[in-house]
C-alpha cells in the first residue's frame, strides 16, 4: 500500500471513529415504557405521533407505548415502576397519590390546560345554560372524576343543590339513558359523551355541553407522569421525552388529518373520521386556550393551579394536605422557546 493510500485509509478510519463516538448516545437508547390510560384513541396522537416521527429516537430514547386498562392503572403502573412514564389526568394523581401516600410518581408536562370534564344535556330537555340543571336529573357514575366535581360545579355556579337530583348511574348506560330521554343530563369526558350520543343519532343541534373549566374550575386535565426515582436516575432523558411530545404535540396541532394515522394503525376498531373527531375536540377545548397560546405548552399558572389545588382539597378531603409541589414538578419542562405554539395552528 503506498504511503497516500495509506494516508486515506487512515483518514476515513478516524472518520469512522468519530462516526462511531457521535452515534454512540443513539447505540446506548434508554428504555423507557410509556403508559396510556386506556384503549388507543384520537387524543393520545401526540404521543403516538412522536414516535412515528423519530423524535424520541433523535433524544436516545427506545420508548415502548402501552395501553391500561384503565386511568388509575396508568398511575399506578408508574408509581409501582411498571411503566417509567404515562399520561394521566392530574386531578386522578391527586387522588391516588391520597390512598398512597409517598408514591413515587408526579407530573412534569401538562398536555390538556384545562380537563373534559363536562356537563352533557340536550335542549329538548330543556337545558341550554347551568341555571337551567335546577329541577333535572344529573346521572353520574360514581367515582368518576367529573362525577366528583360536580357538588363544586353546583355551588361554583349558585345553583340550587336541593334542586337538582343527582342520581348515581354505570358509565355503561351513562349516554343510553340520556339519548332515551330517561335522565335530563349527564357527568362525563366532553369529547367521548357527545361522539357517544352522536353515534346513537341524537340529533347534534340538540346536544348541549357544558364543560366545568368553563363554569368556574380552574383545574388543569391530563399530564405526562412519571416515575420520580426514573426521573432521578435520568433527569436527561425525562426531558428528552418532554421534547420528544412537546415536538408531537406541536405537529398534532399543525395537522390532526395527519396526525390521526398514527391513532388508527394501532388500533383496528378505530373509526377514522371519529377519532379525527375527538383529537380535534380535544386540540380546541383542552389544548390550545389562551393560556397556552401566552405561555406556551406543558406548564402552569402558579395562581391558578394553587385555585385549583385549593379546589381539590375542597372535594376530594385527603387526609394529608395537598401541596403544588406534590403534583407538579416543572424542572424537566422544555424551554420556553421549545414550548411556544407559534404557528402551531390546527390544520
Amino acid at each position: 500500500m503506498s504511503f497516500r493510500h495509506l494516508t486515506l485509509a487512515r483518514a476515513v478510519f478516524a472518520a469512522l471513529v468519530m462516526l462511531a463516538a457521535a452515534l454512540g448516545p443513539a447505540a446506548a437508547q434508554i428504555s423507557v415504557k410509556f403508559a396510556l390510560e386506556g384503549s388507543i384513541i384520537g387524543p393520545y396522537a401526540p404521543v403516538l405521533v412522536a414516535e412515528d416521527r423519530g423524535y424520541y429516537r433523535a433524544e436516545a430514547l427506545d420508548v415502548t407505548i402501552e395501553a391500561a386498562p384503565s386511568p388509575p392503572d396508568a398511575i399506578a403502573r408508574v408509581a409501582n415502576g411498571l411503566a417509567d412514564a404515562g399520561l394521566a389526568d392530574i386531578n386522578s394523581l391527586a387522588r391516588f397519590l391520597d390512598a398512597n401516600p409517598g408514591a413515587q410518581v408526579k407530573a412534569v408536562f401538562i398536555v390538556y390546560n384545562r380537563p373534559p370534564y363536562a356537563i352533557i344535556s340536550r335542549k329538548s330537555r330543556g337545558v341550554t345554560q347551568p341555571r337551567d340543571l335546577e329541577g333535572k336529573r344529573i346521572g353520574a357514575p360514581p367515582g368518576q372524576m367529573a362525577s366528583l366535581f360536580l357538588p363544586a360545579f353546583i355551588k361554583l355556579n349558585s345553583l340550587g343543590v336541593e334542586k337538582v337530583k343527582i342520581e348515581q348511574v354505570a358509565a355503561a348506560i351513562r349516554e343510553p339513558m340520556l339519548a332515551a330521554g330517561q335522565i335530563d343530563a349527564i357527568t362525563g369526558t366532553s369529547f367521548n359523551a357527545y361522539l357517544d350520543l352522536k353515534e346513537r343519532s341524537v340529533p347534534l343541534d340538540d346536544l348541549v355541553v357544558l364543560p366545568m373549566a368553563d363554569y368556574g374550575l380552574p383545574l388543569y386535565g391530563d399530564a405526562v407522569v412519571v416515575n420520580t426515582a426514573f426521573a432521578a436516575a435520568h433527569p436527561a432523558a425525562v426531558k428528552g421525552l418532554l421534547r420528544a411530545v412537546t415536538k408531537g404535540l406541536r405537529e398534532t396541532i399543525r395537522s390532526p388529518t395527519r396526525a390521526i394515522e398514527s391513532v388508527v394503525k394501532r388500533n383496528e376498531t378505530a373509526k377514522k373520521d371519529i377519532e379525527l373527531e375527538r383529537l380535534r375536540m380535544a386540540i380546541r377545548d383542552n389544548i390550545l386556550t389562551e393560556e397556552t397560546q401566552v405561555n406556551g405548552l406543558g406548564g402552569i399558572d402558579t395562581e391558578r393551579f394553587a385555585r385549583g389545588v385549593e379546589l381539590l382539597t375542597q372535594v376530594l378531603k385527603p387526609k394529608a394536605k395537598i401541596g403544588a409541589a406534590d403534583l407538579f414538578d416543572a424542572s424537566f419542562l422544555p424551554s420556553p422557546a421549545e414550548r411556544r405554539i407559534g404557528t402551531a395552528r390546527p390544520g
